[in-house]
């Protein structure tokens, strides 16, 4: 029997990583929220790899922070090693990743969703979502009904989802936790259109069996960079780090998984959804990339008060006999114990072509979706569209006008319409390559860009915006001084030009064009630069960030000008109801495509497979008369 139970706002389905930063936007937005979740202690859940961030993941992660989000703050919090990928390469591709104590993650996030004002965390297993005048309700398993004038569908890898090792399979969620059944039935029945996806992950070793001679030692960096503007960068440096290990596979380990194949619910049929390409499992690398001798296993902690070691390269979902077989062939792993088996889960998903830039569902006014349920991967995506979702149910309650972040803005904008417009066949996965803008678009840069929208959006204070806006006038004076100042020619600086292979000068030089040589830095010319000017507690930071800036000034001024340029198309809106079966030049398959996907500008329109510029030609004649 159903029983209502309450009214909030906005009810949350989910609390996973998307929905986290879903739930916590509405409510410091000042909108009743209630997070409805299958356990209360597993907020945060990290069943997959233990960390935050990683290539095209850090810049996810930096953005968030800059609009308030929490997930980059908890992660400093607990991280066990701060690592800067890309290093060695230009700054657009800079990212960071952090291992994290997955444990104290969990807590931190439940301690603060259980003491966020207008926010009330409650354990229920959603079944039903169903609409009723100006209303959402749903109803959970047991009966109780909330009545929301928003809900957002968070649910990762929960509906109907399936674990699969080798000959067995059975209903359950990530590690071995129960399912969500009967969602996706309510949710087909509103006729939602659904994907059939699938991931994995690998084995869980006990720290102690493991022979860490036989490794590669794999250090964090000195010093450890952190993410949040809100984490004490000074006491963030002195925390201690974790080591992380690197041993390989071998033609020993292949021949057993290819001995294998025919047990491989991958090759077999077993598993129906479509995995991630870009994280494949260790049977489909062997499979795909055969001349390949080795792949990379990286051994990591999984918190500071537990033995469990995860393997990264290792996912599978081959039998648990021939995991083990398999893991006792690499090297340094010969007499690892197994705590966990890995396993692949197979989960639903929607086709996010049915979703907007707002991440509320095409048709369903209020209904939202936000993360791994909109077909991606990975815990960064999902908190950066949950955030999105979240204050765009909070701005619809409050009757004011909807936010959209274009892909010019941000890599969160990227992600958001490369879902919405291009849609995706698989597990979608953010990386630097997807992002045209990255020079512009670094995770350096993301307080610039997005810190205004997070303080009028309420969820950033208007202290620490004041302090990012003191930092940025700074890099800005900096600059200005660079591209001002002259350093005359002598000899300690044509031994400073000699020692970089640069050519000496003869007469004085800007400080900016002495910065845009190579292997060149702030740091080399100190002894030079004697009328420097002192930043105080931001030094480092502002002298960091204005080097980029002078360096790479030509390409970032070319980039901009690209921009600008397609802001025209993007301001040119489209309205919801535009007729394009009707209207004259459009070709069938452009009108087809744009009648499913409905882009709401002109920018959106012409990143749609199978629309052409002369299809945008049309369409712009057509909105011009």
């Amino acid at each position: 029997m159903r029983y209502v139970v309450g009214e909030p706002d906005v009810l949350v389905i989910g609390g996973g990583h998307a929905g986290i930063e879903a739930s916590l936007a509405t409510a410091r937005m000042g909108v009743k929220t209630v997070l409805l979740t299958l356990q209360p202690d597993a907020v945060g859940n990290m069943p997959c790899n233990p960390s935050i961030g990683g290539t095209g993941k850090g810049q996810l992660v930096f953005e968030l922070d800059a609009l308030g989000g929490e997930m980059g703050r908890v992660a400093d919090q607990v991280c066990l090693q701060s690592r800067m990928l890309n290093a060695s390469k230009g700054p657009a591709v800079h990212s960071l990743r952090m291992q994290s104590d997955r444990m104290r993650y969990r807590a931190h996030m439940k301690t603060i969703l259980e003491n966020t004002p207008n926010l009330s965390l409650i354990q229920g297993e959603a079944v039903d979502v169903y609409r009723e005048g100006n209303l959402w309700y749903v109803a959970t398993r047991l009966g109780a009904v909330y009545g929301c004038k928003a809900v957002i569908i968070a649910t990762g890898t929960y509906l109907d989802s399936r674990i699969i090792v080798g000959e067995s399979f059975y209903s359950a969620g990530p590690d071995n936790s129960i399912a969500a059944i009967g969602l996706t039935d309510s949710l087909k029945k509103l006729g939602i259109k659904f994907f059939r996806f699938k991931t994995g992950t690998p084995p869980r070793l006990h720290r102690d069996s493991i022979h860490y001679e036989k490794t590669e030692s794999q250090e964090g960096d000195m010093p450890p960079v952190c993410f949040s503007s809100l984490t004490d960068k000074e006491a963030f440096r002195d925390r201690p780090q974790k080591k992380c290990h690197v041993v390989y596979t071998n033609e020993k380990t292949h021949a057993i998984i290819r001995a294998n194949l025919h047990r491989s619910p991958l090759y077999s049929g077993v598993i129906k959804g479509t995995g991630p390409r870009y994280c494949p499992s260790l049977e489909d690398k062997i499979v795909r990339f055969p001349d390949k001798e080795r792949h990379q296993v990286f051994l990591e902690p999984m918190g500071e008060d537990t033995v469990e070691i995860y393997a990264q390269g290792l996912s599978s979902s081959l039998p648990e006999d021939v995991q083990r077989e398999v893991v006792h062939s690499i090297e340094g792993l010969e007499d690892a114990v197994f705590i966990r088996a890995a396993y692949a889960i197979e989960y639903d998903c929607i086709d996010p072509l049915q979703l907007r830039p707002t991440m509320e569902i095409q048709d369903y006014p209020g209904l939202y979706g936000a993360g791994q349920f909109n077909g991606t991967s990975g815990y960064e995506e999902a908190a950066a569209q949950g955030i999105v979702a979240g204050i765009n149910a909070a701005l619809q309650i409050q009757g004011k006008e909807s936010l959209v972040l274009p892909r010019s803005s941000s890599y969160i904008g990227t992600l958001i319409d490369d879902l919405v417009t291009k849609g995706t066949n698989e597990p979608y996965r953010m990386m630097t390559s997807r992002c045209e803008y990255r020079l512009v678009l670094r995770q350096d840069n993301a307080d610039r860009r997005l810190s205004e929208i997070g303080l009028r959006m309420g969820l950033l204070s208007k202290e620490r915006y004041n302090e990012k806006q003191k930092i940025f006038a700074y890099i800005d004076e900096e600059v200005e001084r660079a591209e001002t100042t002259f350093l005359p020619p002598g000899e300690a600086l044509n031994a400073m030009l000699a020692s970089t292979e640069n050519p000496p000068v003869h007469t004085g030089v800007r400080l900016g064009d002495l910065l845009r040589r190579p292997g060149i830095g702030y740091k080399m010319i100190t002894p030079l630069d004697i009328h420097r000017p002192d930043y105080g507690e931001y030094q480092e930071e502002v002298f960091e960030k204005a080097e980029i800036e002078i360096k790479y000034a030509g390409y970032i001024k070319r980039q901009n000008k690209e921009i600008e340029a397609c802001r025209k198309l993007e301001n040119k809106r489209l309205p919801p109801d535009l007729p394009y079966k009707s209207i004259q030049g459009l070709r069938l398959e452009a009108a087809a495509k744009l009648e499913a996907i409905r882009p709401e500008s002109l920018g959106q329109a012409s990143r749609i497979s199978g629309v052409s510029p002369a299809d945008i030609t049309v369409l712009l004649l057509y909105l011009n008369h």
